[in-house]
């Protein structure tokens, strides 16, 4: 699933981003237009699984046009160890969703969520490092887009 983004220029609405991990999801959500994204919630995961009825919900509640993914890289670009389980979470979003699912470089996003959540203090919840991510993924996502 890393292959390249292609966008339909015409596509406007809600997307939902997922920082997926063994143990917590962060979703985020955004728009096509402003370009912006905040965080909504993080699924706590079981073997590696979200409660999917959770995931069902939050497609129903924000009726996204679009389902991005975090891919885990290295920083030569190579897929991390953990890329096939995002992979295969992406894939079963899809088959779930019947949604249109991308896959989107993840580097750093974590590092970066740790930054803000310093940077925030007490203002941030504890926790809140994966939606956050998720945020970071979904804006690099519409920066990616808007590029193309």
């Amino acid at each position: 699933m890393g292959e390249a983004i292609h966008v339909n220029r015409a596509l406007s609405g809600t997307i939902l981003a997922f920082d997926h991990g063994a143990r917590d999801t962060g979703v985020a959500a955004g728009q096509t237009i402003t370009r912006t994204a905040r965080g909504v919630t993080t699924l706590k995961c079981r073997q590696g699984q979200p409660d999917w009825r959770q995931v069902k919900q939050l497609i129903k509640e924000y009726a996204p046009v679009q389902l991005v993914v975090g891919l885990p890289l290295n920083m030569d670009g190579t897929p991390t160890t953990v890329a096939p389980q995002a992979q295969a979470f992406a894939a079963e979003l899809k088959r779930r969703s019947q949604l249109p699912v991308a896959m989107q470089d993840e580097r750093l996003t974590t590092r970066a969520a740790y930054e803000i959540l310093l940077e925030g203090g007490d203002a941030v919840q504890a926790g809140s490092d994966h939606e956050i991510a998720a945020c970071l993924i979904l804006e690099d996502w519409l920066r990616a887009v808007s590029e193309t």
